[in-house]
C-alpha cells in the first residue's frame, strides 16, 4: 500500500522542522499531499473552570498567532500550497477526528523521550496510535 494523504500534526515547537523536513521528504518520495494540523488545547485560568477575563478575543488571538505560525512553517518545509489547518479542542481527539474527516492514509507527529514517571503518562501518540483510522508514524526530531 502506498501512502497518499499524510497528516503532519505539528506541536510548533522546534523539533516541529526537524520532523516536518523528514516528514516532507518521505511525502515527496512517495508522492504523497501533506496537510498540516495543529491543534490548540484551552485551558481554564482559574482551577474551577471560570476565566477571570473574556476567553472568546484570548482564544480568537491564540488561533490566529497558531495560523501565521503553521503557515510560515509550511514556507519553511517548501510545502507551499498544502492545507494548513488549527483546530482547537483535546489534542488527541481532533487528530483522530481530522484524519478520519480527511480520509488519512498515514499521521505523522513527533514523539518525545520519556524517562522517569513520564513513561506512566498515556501520551498523544499512544492515544493516538490506538484510536487512528489510519496507520501512525511517530518521528523523533533530530538531537
Amino acid at each position: 500500500m502506498s501512502y497518499k494523504r499524510i497528516l503532519l500534526v505539528v506541536d510548533l515547537s522546534e523539533d516541529s522542522v526537524a520532523i516536518g523536513r523528514k516528514a516532507q521528504a518521505l511525502a515527496a518520495s512517495l508522492g504523497a499531499e501533506v496537510e498540516l494540523l495543529h491543534v490548540v488545547e484551552f485551558m481554564p485560568v482559574e482551577p474551577m473552570g471560570e476565566a477571570l477575563m473574556p476567553s472568546v478575543p484570548l482564544e480568537e488571538e491564540l488561533l490566529g498567532r497558531a495560523r501565521t505560525r503553521l503557515a510560515a512553517l509550511a514556507e519553511q518545509l517548501g510545502l507551499r500550497g498544502c492545507a494548513c489547518r488549527v483546530e482547537s479542542g483535546n489534542v488527541k481527539s481532533e487528530i483522530v477526528r481530522v484524519a478520519r474527516e480527511r480520509h488519512s492514509d498515514l499521521i505523522i507527529l513527533g514523539s518525545r523521550e520519556r524517562h522517569g514517571l513520564s513513561i506512566l503518562v498515556n501520551l498523544t501518540e499512544d492515544t493516538v496510535l490506538h484510536a487512528a483510522p489510519c496507520d501512525v508514524l511517530a518521528m523523533r526530531a533530530a538531537r
